[in-house]
Protein backbone atom coordinates (compact mmCIF):
# COMPACT_ATOMS: atom_id res chain seq x y z
CA UNK A 1 0.00 0.00 0.00
CA UNK A 2 1.09 3.39 -0.96
CA UNK A 3 -0.15 6.77 -0.18
CA UNK A 4 -1.32 8.49 -2.96
CA UNK A 5 1.73 11.11 -2.79
CA UNK A 6 4.45 8.22 -2.83
CA UNK A 7 2.22 6.69 -5.60
CA UNK A 8 2.80 9.99 -7.85
CA UNK A 9 6.02 10.25 -6.64
CA UNK A 10 7.15 6.78 -7.78
CA UNK A 11 5.05 7.39 -11.23
CA UNK A 12 6.56 10.64 -11.72
CA UNK A 13 2.74 11.50 -11.94
CA UNK A 14 1.64 15.22 -10.97
CA UNK A 15 -1.27 14.74 -8.52
CA UNK A 16 -4.41 17.02 -8.51
CA UNK A 17 -5.86 15.85 -4.73
CA UNK A 18 -9.71 16.06 -4.68
CA UNK A 19 -11.40 18.93 -2.54
CA UNK A 20 -12.24 16.21 0.33
CA UNK A 21 -9.16 14.30 0.11
CA UNK A 22 -5.75 14.37 0.58
CA UNK A 23 -1.81 13.69 -0.75
CA UNK A 24 -1.66 11.20 2.61
CA UNK A 25 -5.01 8.60 1.27
CA UNK A 26 -4.04 5.21 1.28
CA UNK A 27 -4.28 3.51 -2.42
CA UNK A 28 -4.50 -0.41 -1.70
CA UNK A 29 -4.93 -1.79 -5.47
CA UNK A 30 -5.37 -1.44 -8.82
CA UNK A 31 -8.54 -1.73 -10.59
CA UNK A 32 -11.16 -1.50 -13.29
CA UNK A 33 -13.91 0.54 -13.21
CA UNK A 34 -16.11 -2.36 -12.52
CA UNK A 35 -14.43 -3.71 -9.81
CA UNK A 36 -12.94 -0.91 -8.21
CA UNK A 37 -13.43 0.14 -4.11
CA UNK A 38 -12.29 2.89 -2.09
CA UNK A 39 -9.05 1.81 -1.64
CA UNK A 40 -8.53 1.03 -5.88
CA UNK A 41 -6.84 3.08 -8.57
CA UNK A 42 -8.31 3.15 -12.05
CA UNK A 43 -7.04 4.98 -15.71
CA UNK A 44 -8.96 6.83 -18.06
CA UNK A 45 -7.60 7.42 -21.46
CA UNK A 46 -10.59 9.05 -23.31
CA UNK A 47 -13.45 10.97 -22.01
CA UNK A 48 -16.01 8.30 -21.81
CA UNK A 49 -13.96 6.14 -19.31
CA UNK A 50 -12.77 9.10 -17.20
CA UNK A 51 -16.31 9.63 -16.78
CA UNK A 52 -17.05 6.16 -15.47
CA UNK A 53 -14.24 6.74 -13.22
CA UNK A 54 -15.42 9.27 -11.48
CA UNK A 55 -18.57 7.78 -11.36
CA UNK A 56 -16.46 4.65 -9.65
CA UNK A 57 -15.94 4.10 -5.63
CA UNK A 58 -11.77 4.32 -6.90
CA UNK A 59 -10.09 6.53 -4.59
CA UNK A 60 -7.87 7.98 -7.49
CA UNK A 61 -7.64 8.09 -11.31
CA UNK A 62 -5.07 7.65 -13.77
CA UNK A 63 -5.45 9.99 -16.63
CA UNK A 64 -3.88 12.49 -19.16
CA UNK A 65 -3.41 16.28 -18.65
CA UNK A 66 -5.43 16.79 -21.58
CA UNK A 67 -8.28 15.29 -19.68
CA UNK A 68 -8.15 16.60 -16.52
CA UNK A 69 -7.94 19.90 -17.50
CA UNK A 70 -11.46 19.73 -18.51
CA UNK A 71 -12.82 18.81 -14.45
CA UNK A 72 -11.46 22.56 -12.82
CA UNK A 73 -13.01 20.72 -9.56
CA UNK A 74 -12.45 17.24 -9.65
CA UNK A 75 -14.54 15.46 -7.24
CA UNK A 76 -11.56 12.07 -6.98
CA UNK A 77 -7.46 12.80 -6.88
CA UNK A 78 -6.15 12.62 -10.28
CA UNK A 79 -3.04 11.26 -11.12
CA UNK A 80 -1.91 13.12 -14.33
CA UNK A 81 0.65 10.98 -16.74
CA UNK A 82 1.47 10.87 -20.31
CA UNK A 83 0.83 7.30 -20.86
CA UNK A 84 -1.83 6.13 -18.38
CA UNK A 85 -2.18 2.92 -19.14
CA UNK A 86 1.50 2.57 -18.47
CA UNK A 87 1.75 3.97 -15.56
CA UNK A 88 -1.60 1.90 -14.56
CA UNK A 89 0.73 -1.74 -15.12
CA UNK A 90 4.06 0.13 -13.24
CA UNK A 91 1.54 1.03 -10.27
CA UNK A 92 0.32 -2.51 -10.46
CA UNK A 93 4.40 -3.79 -9.99
CA UNK A 94 4.29 -1.10 -6.94
CA UNK A 95 1.21 -2.07 -4.99
CA UNK A 96 1.56 -6.02 -5.62
CA UNK A 97 5.91 -6.40 -5.15
CA UNK A 98 6.92 -10.17 -5.09
CA UNK A 99 6.88 -11.26 -1.48
CA UNK A 100 8.75 -14.46 -2.19
CA UNK A 101 11.47 -15.39 0.09
CA UNK A 102 14.93 -17.04 -0.53
CA UNK A 103 14.74 -20.63 0.03
CA UNK A 104 16.00 -23.90 -1.31
CA UNK A 105 13.77 -26.70 -0.81
CA UNK A 106 14.68 -30.15 0.17
CA UNK A 107 13.76 -32.39 -2.15
CA UNK A 108 15.90 -30.10 -4.91
CA UNK A 109 18.74 -31.76 -6.63
CA UNK A 110 21.69 -29.64 -6.87
CA UNK A 111 24.85 -30.09 -9.11
CA UNK A 112 28.23 -30.04 -6.59
CA UNK A 113 29.86 -26.94 -8.49
CA UNK A 114 26.30 -24.98 -9.60
CA UNK A 115 26.71 -21.48 -8.15
CA UNK A 116 23.80 -19.12 -6.65
CA UNK A 117 23.46 -15.62 -5.39
CA UNK A 118 22.22 -14.39 -2.47
CA UNK A 119 18.23 -14.48 -2.41
CA UNK A 120 17.89 -17.64 -4.97
CA UNK A 121 14.59 -19.49 -4.76
CA UNK A 122 14.19 -22.96 -5.97
CA UNK A 123 10.89 -25.24 -5.79
CA UNK A 124 10.51 -28.80 -4.76
CA UNK A 125 12.04 -31.55 -7.08
CA UNK A 126 14.02 -29.33 -9.58
CA UNK A 127 17.12 -30.32 -10.72
CA UNK A 128 20.21 -27.83 -11.28
CA UNK A 129 22.88 -29.25 -13.02
CA UNK A 130 26.90 -29.13 -12.67
CA UNK A 131 27.92 -25.75 -13.62
CA UNK A 132 25.29 -24.27 -13.50
CA UNK A 133 25.04 -19.93 -12.53
CA UNK A 134 21.61 -18.85 -11.15
CA UNK A 135 22.09 -15.00 -10.45
CA UNK A 136 20.86 -13.10 -7.22
CA UNK A 137 16.88 -13.09 -6.15
CA UNK A 138 15.90 -15.33 -9.00
CA UNK A 139 13.10 -18.11 -8.65
CA UNK A 140 13.34 -20.91 -9.72
CA UNK A 141 9.46 -22.97 -9.80
CA UNK A 142 8.61 -26.51 -8.93
CA UNK A 143 9.59 -29.85 -11.49
CA UNK A 144 12.10 -27.82 -13.40
CA UNK A 145 15.72 -28.81 -14.83
CA UNK A 146 18.23 -27.09 -15.44
CA UNK A 147 20.71 -28.82 -17.41
CA UNK A 148 24.65 -28.26 -17.17
CA UNK A 149 26.19 -25.10 -18.08
CA UNK A 150 23.35 -22.96 -17.91
CA UNK A 151 23.34 -19.40 -16.63
CA UNK A 152 20.32 -17.43 -15.21
CA UNK A 153 20.71 -13.78 -14.82
CA UNK A 154 19.50 -12.20 -11.78
CA UNK A 155 15.82 -11.02 -10.59
CA UNK A 156 14.37 -13.73 -13.20
CA UNK A 157 11.36 -15.66 -12.87
CA UNK A 158 11.11 -19.41 -13.84
CA UNK A 159 7.69 -20.99 -13.55
CA UNK A 160 7.37 -24.71 -12.67
CA UNK A 161 8.26 -26.99 -15.47
CA UNK A 162 10.14 -25.40 -17.22
CA UNK A 163 13.23 -27.33 -19.15
CA UNK A 164 16.42 -25.43 -19.98
CA UNK A 165 18.94 -27.51 -22.20
CA UNK A 166 22.47 -27.11 -21.72
CA UNK A 167 24.78 -24.18 -22.07
CA UNK A 168 21.63 -21.79 -22.29
CA UNK A 169 22.09 -18.32 -21.81
CA UNK A 170 19.65 -15.79 -19.74
CA UNK A 171 19.64 -12.51 -18.89
CA UNK A 172 18.45 -10.67 -15.89
CA UNK A 173 14.97 -10.03 -15.50
CA UNK A 174 13.85 -12.81 -17.69
CA UNK A 175 10.21 -14.57 -17.01
CA UNK A 176 9.93 -18.12 -18.60
CA UNK A 177 6.05 -19.49 -18.32
CA UNK A 178 5.16 -23.03 -17.00
CA UNK A 179 6.09 -25.80 -19.47
CA UNK A 180 8.56 -23.91 -22.05
CA UNK A 181 11.75 -25.74 -23.25
CA UNK A 182 14.31 -23.88 -24.34
CA UNK A 183 17.63 -25.14 -26.20
CA UNK A 184 15.95 -28.17 -27.50
CA UNK A 185 17.64 -29.46 -30.86
CA UNK A 186 16.23 -27.50 -33.92
CA UNK A 187 14.70 -29.47 -36.81
CA UNK A 188 17.80 -30.30 -39.00
CA UNK A 189 18.57 -33.03 -41.12
CA UNK A 190 20.10 -34.44 -44.34
CA UNK A 191 18.82 -36.68 -46.52
CA UNK A 192 20.45 -39.42 -48.39
CA UNK A 193 19.64 -39.60 -51.74
CA UNK A 194 20.31 -43.28 -52.30
CA UNK A 195 18.44 -45.05 -49.34
CA UNK A 196 15.98 -41.94 -48.71
CA UNK A 197 16.57 -41.98 -45.10
CA UNK A 198 17.40 -38.63 -42.67
CA UNK A 199 20.65 -38.01 -40.03
CA UNK A 200 20.17 -34.99 -37.95
CA UNK A 201 22.49 -32.33 -39.07
CA UNK A 202 24.54 -31.13 -35.88
CA UNK A 203 22.48 -29.04 -33.46
CA UNK A 204 25.55 -27.70 -31.45
CA UNK A 205 24.88 -24.43 -31.39
CA UNK A 206 23.46 -22.11 -28.61
CA UNK A 207 20.75 -20.03 -27.25
CA UNK A 208 20.72 -16.42 -25.71
CA UNK A 209 17.65 -14.68 -24.07
CA UNK A 210 18.68 -11.21 -23.34
CA UNK A 211 17.61 -9.21 -20.22
CA UNK A 212 13.93 -8.13 -19.86
CA UNK A 213 12.26 -10.93 -22.34
CA UNK A 214 8.85 -12.96 -21.44
CA UNK A 215 8.47 -16.35 -22.47
CA UNK A 216 4.43 -17.73 -22.57
CA UNK A 217 3.75 -21.10 -21.04
CA UNK A 218 4.39 -23.93 -23.33
CA UNK A 219 6.39 -22.48 -25.56
CA UNK A 220 9.78 -23.98 -27.56
CA UNK A 221 12.85 -22.43 -28.53
CA UNK A 222 15.95 -24.23 -30.46
CA UNK A 223 19.54 -23.61 -29.74
CA UNK A 224 21.50 -23.12 -32.85
CA UNK A 225 22.60 -25.84 -35.26
CA UNK A 226 25.98 -24.70 -35.77
CA UNK A 227 25.61 -20.99 -34.38
CA UNK A 228 23.43 -18.84 -32.00
CA UNK A 229 19.61 -18.67 -31.70
CA UNK A 230 19.02 -14.81 -30.00
CA UNK A 231 16.10 -13.32 -28.46
CA UNK A 232 16.86 -9.98 -27.84
CA UNK A 233 16.30 -7.68 -24.97
CA UNK A 234 12.39 -6.97 -23.94
CA UNK A 235 10.88 -9.20 -27.00
CA UNK A 236 7.66 -10.80 -25.22
CA UNK A 237 6.25 -13.88 -26.50
CA UNK A 238 3.15 -15.42 -26.06
CA UNK A 239 2.06 -18.48 -25.22
CA UNK A 240 2.79 -21.83 -27.39
CA UNK A 241 4.95 -19.80 -29.51
CA UNK A 242 7.60 -22.00 -31.79
CA UNK A 243 11.18 -20.58 -32.52
CA UNK A 244 13.33 -22.64 -34.72
CA UNK A 245 17.32 -22.75 -34.65
CA UNK A 246 19.57 -19.82 -35.65
CA UNK A 247 16.74 -17.40 -35.37
CA UNK A 248 17.13 -13.80 -34.71
CA UNK A 249 14.05 -12.33 -32.86
CA UNK A 250 14.95 -8.38 -32.22
CA UNK A 251 14.69 -6.19 -29.26
CA UNK A 252 10.98 -5.67 -28.06
CA UNK A 253 9.66 -7.29 -30.32
CA UNK A 254 5.82 -8.77 -29.91
CA UNK A 255 4.66 -12.47 -30.99
CA UNK A 256 1.34 -13.84 -30.07
CA UNK A 257 0.29 -17.42 -29.66
CA UNK A 258 0.55 -20.18 -32.31
CA UNK A 259 3.16 -18.35 -34.34
CA UNK A 260 6.14 -20.67 -35.60
CA UNK A 261 9.25 -18.78 -36.84
CA UNK A 262 11.50 -21.16 -39.30
CA UNK A 263 15.21 -21.68 -39.21
CA UNK A 264 17.83 -18.70 -39.89
CA UNK A 265 15.15 -16.38 -40.02
CA UNK A 266 15.18 -12.74 -38.45
CA UNK A 267 12.38 -10.56 -37.12
CA UNK A 268 13.46 -6.83 -36.65
CA UNK A 269 13.37 -4.70 -33.76
CA UNK A 270 9.28 -3.27 -32.34
CA UNK A 271 7.96 -5.43 -35.15
CA UNK A 272 4.64 -7.34 -33.88
CA UNK A 273 3.65 -10.52 -35.22
CA UNK A 274 -0.16 -11.71 -34.68
CA UNK A 275 -1.67 -15.18 -33.63
CA UNK A 276 -1.62 -18.17 -35.89
CA UNK A 277 1.96 -16.53 -38.46
CA UNK A 278 3.97 -19.14 -40.22
CA UNK A 279 7.43 -17.56 -40.99
CA UNK A 280 9.57 -19.94 -43.72
CA UNK A 281 13.16 -20.39 -43.23
CA UNK A 282 15.75 -17.63 -44.25
CA UNK A 283 12.51 -15.02 -43.80
CA UNK A 284 13.43 -11.54 -42.82
CA UNK A 285 11.17 -9.31 -41.06
CA UNK A 286 12.10 -5.80 -40.90
CA UNK A 287 11.82 -3.50 -38.19
CA UNK A 288 8.62 -2.49 -36.86
CA UNK A 289 6.53 -4.49 -39.60
CA UNK A 290 3.31 -5.92 -38.75
CA UNK A 291 2.10 -9.37 -39.60
CA UNK A 292 -1.74 -9.47 -39.13
CA UNK A 293 -2.76 -13.22 -37.79
CA UNK A 294 -2.54 -16.25 -39.96
CA UNK A 295 0.18 -14.14 -42.15
CA UNK A 296 2.01 -16.60 -44.04
CA UNK A 297 6.03 -15.48 -45.28
CA UNK A 298 7.51 -17.66 -47.50
CA UNK A 299 10.89 -19.41 -47.18
CA UNK A 300 13.44 -16.71 -48.09
CA UNK A 301 10.74 -13.55 -48.34
CA UNK A 302 12.08 -10.20 -47.01
CA UNK A 303 8.84 -7.81 -45.84
CA UNK A 304 10.06 -4.21 -45.02
CA UNK A 305 8.72 -1.11 -43.96
CA UNK A 306 8.07 -0.07 -40.15
CA UNK A 307 4.44 0.60 -39.59
CA UNK A 308 3.65 -1.45 -42.67
CA UNK A 309 0.65 -4.26 -42.02
CA UNK A 310 0.85 -7.45 -44.16
CA UNK A 311 -1.92 -9.80 -44.09
CA UNK A 312 -2.67 -12.86 -45.92
CA UNK A 313 -0.86 -16.01 -46.98
CA UNK A 314 1.48 -15.45 -48.75
CA UNK A 315 1.48 -12.07 -47.06
CA UNK A 316 1.30 -8.88 -48.65
CA UNK A 317 0.75 -5.35 -47.92
CA UNK A 318 -2.22 -4.67 -46.68
CA UNK A 319 -3.97 -2.67 -48.82
CA UNK A 320 -3.25 -5.61 -51.60
CA UNK A 321 -4.44 -8.08 -50.01
CA UNK A 322 -7.68 -6.43 -49.18
CA UNK A 323 -7.80 -5.29 -52.77
CA UNK A 324 -7.45 -8.70 -54.13
CA UNK A 325 -10.53 -9.80 -51.59
CA UNK A 326 -12.63 -7.32 -52.89
CA UNK A 327 -11.50 -8.69 -56.33
CA UNK A 328 -12.73 -12.53 -56.11
CA UNK A 329 -15.83 -10.89 -53.82
CA UNK A 330 -16.77 -9.45 -57.12
CA UNK A 331 -15.94 -12.19 -59.12
CA UNK A 332 -17.76 -14.23 -57.09
CA UNK A 333 -20.90 -12.02 -57.80
CA UNK A 334 -20.74 -12.12 -61.37
CA UNK A 335 -20.17 -16.04 -61.44
CA UNK A 336 -23.38 -16.07 -59.49
CA UNK A 337 -25.64 -13.51 -62.05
Amino acid sequence: MLSLRQLADALSATLVPAQNSGAAKIVARIASVRCADAASLVFAENEVALHEALASPAIAVLTTEHLAKQLPSPTKSLLIAAQPRLAFAQAARLLNPDQSSASIHSTAILGADAMFGLGVSIGAYTVVGERTQIGERTQIGAGCVLAEGVRVGADCHIYPRVVIYPGVKLGDRVVVHAGCVLGSDGFGYVRDTITGAYTQFPQQGTLTIEDDVEIGANTTIDRGALEETRIERGAKLDNLVHVGHNVRVGRNVVIAAQTGISGSSTVGEGAVLGGQVGIGEHAEIGPGVILGGGAGVLSKKKLRGAGMVFWGRPAQPLHEYLKGLATLARLTRKAKE
